[in-house]
Order: C-alpha cells, then structure tokens, then sequence
C-alpha cells in the first residue's frame, strides 16, 4: 500500500446489472488506475431498491472495502440486523441514533486507514439531524484515528452538495455526491486539497430512465398515474471516481471520472 493511496468510488449500484456491472469491470479498473480501496454506493443494488446482506457479502468477497447507502436503506426489514454486524457498510451518520446502522467505518490497508463517512441532505429527504452539524461530531471522533477521509453525501439539491464540498474543504478528503443517478461535470481539488464532485451517477442501465425502464417511466409522466417500476437492462455503464490521496493526511492531488459501457461476455458475466 503506498503513502498516497487511490480510492475508486462507484455512483449509485442499480440493480443486478449494477451489481454484475461493477464486478466485471473491477479487475481492469484496478490495474488501470492501480486502485488501492472500493468504496461504492449500494442503496438501489437490490432491485433498485435497498440491499440486501446476501449482496453486500458478495460484493465484499469480490472486492469491494465499504458500502454507503442513502434514503433507501430500511427498504429491505432482512438488513437491519446487518448494519449492526460490524461489517464495513454504513447508512446516513444524521439518521436517528435509535435506527439501525452506523454512519461511519474505517477499513485498514497495509498500515493506511480511511474513514468512510455516509450523510443524507435534509432537504426533500428524510434524515434526524442535521447533515452540517452531524459531521463535525463525526470528524471529531475520527480524529487521530485515520490518514483519509472520503463522504457520501446523499442529497437531492445541488445546492447542498456543494456547500457541503465548501464546508468540508481540507477537512477530508474527499466529497462525493450521490443520489441523483446523473454525474456531473465540476469535479475537481478544491484549494484547502479535498476532491470534490457533485453527483457521481449511477452504475447500471443507461438505456433506462435513473435505473427503471424507460417505458414505464415515460408511462407515468405521460399519465400521472401509478406505475409499477422495473429496472431496465439496456445499456450499462459505470459511472466512478478514482481520487488520488496525497501523502499529507486529509488531503487529495486529483479526481478522474470513469464513465465506461461494460460489454459482458457470454452468460451475462
């Protein structure tokens, strides 16, 4: 493990073909990029909605150090008793402290500990407290005990993220968005050294509408009634980060986006 790490983020797991995406492009990803952690959102990995403790054991045993989630962490009642295993995966730090799961986890390698942090946005999403108050306590309790630090911050606006990279700047190192399933164009280092981009996107079909299939979603729009939502298979991509970590503690010297098609082989994998 080098004095300066690289971690690869992947936006947002959809579905199986998320899941299957992210496992089959791993391997060239890590010798490309010579990736060190895989810290990956998989809040939309079963089904399109929550996970499930069989996914999160297999992409452990494939790879993957720690798993964020976001507002749809209760969607399966079976994962609860696993936020609680110990394993390296975390739902919101702002949720309430009475709800299952941990908001923070360190994963250790070769001597190197970071810290991977998840918070929701307050606004239009549902969360205990307050996303700008809940991290200093978070910070603070990291404190001394890791060289880098990397937050999710799943939020709905924008205009949150944002201020989030702002407020966190040389404090961590690095904040990426998620949630909104679309990558955005303005990542960079900002001046205090932390990485920052505002919505990373999603891995999995982008042939479909956010992950679902783009028939049914036209559906619904078209006829403001209810419709039933299936992820959609057509076209996966990852959408990802490689954050380069520097030697200095907290502190990142680039942000490189992944967005690649994956083209399986036969049998789907």
């Amino acid at each position: 493990m080098p004095a300066a790490p690289t971690i690869l983020f992947a936006g947002d797991l959809v579905g199986g073909l998320g899941r299957r995406t992210l496992l089959g492009l791993l391997p060239s990803l890590r010798e490309r990029f010579g990736v060190d952690f895989v810290v990956v959102n998989g809040e939309n990995v079963a089904g399109g909605l929550g996970i499930t403790p069989k996914i999160a054991d297999e992409l452990f045993a494939r790879g993957v150090d720690a798993i964020t989630l976001g507002n749809h962490t209760y969607r399966r009642a079976e994962i609860n008793a696993y936020l609680d295993s110990g394993k390296p995966i975390v739902r919101p730090a702002n949720y309430l402290a009475s709800q299952p799961g941990r908001g923070v986890t360190i994963v250790e390698k070769g001597g190197v500990r970071l810290g991977v942090v998840n918070l929701s946005g307050n606004l239009h999403l549902r969360a205990g407290r307050v996303a700008f108050v809940e991290i200093d306590t978070v910070l603070a309790s990291l404190e001394g005990k890791v060289d880098h630090v990397l937050v999710d911050m799943h939020a709905e606006l924008t205009s949150e993220k944002v201020a989030m990279g702002w407020y966190l700047d040389g404090r961590v190192t690095a904040v990426v968005g998620t949630h909104t399933h679309v990558p955005t164009a303005d990542l960079r280092v900002l001046p205090g050294g932390t990485a920052y981009i505002t919505d990373v996107g999603m891995t999995g079909p982008r042939g479909g509408v956010l992950g679902v299939k783009k028939e049914q979603s036209i559906s619904s729009l078209r006829t403001h009634m209810n419709v039933r939502y299936e992820t959609s298979e057509d076209d996966p991509w990852i959408n990802a980060v490689v954050i380069r970590c520097a030697e200095q503690p907290l502190r990142a010297t680039a942000i490189e986006q992944v967005l690649e098609p994956w083209r399986p082989g036969p049998g789907g994998r």
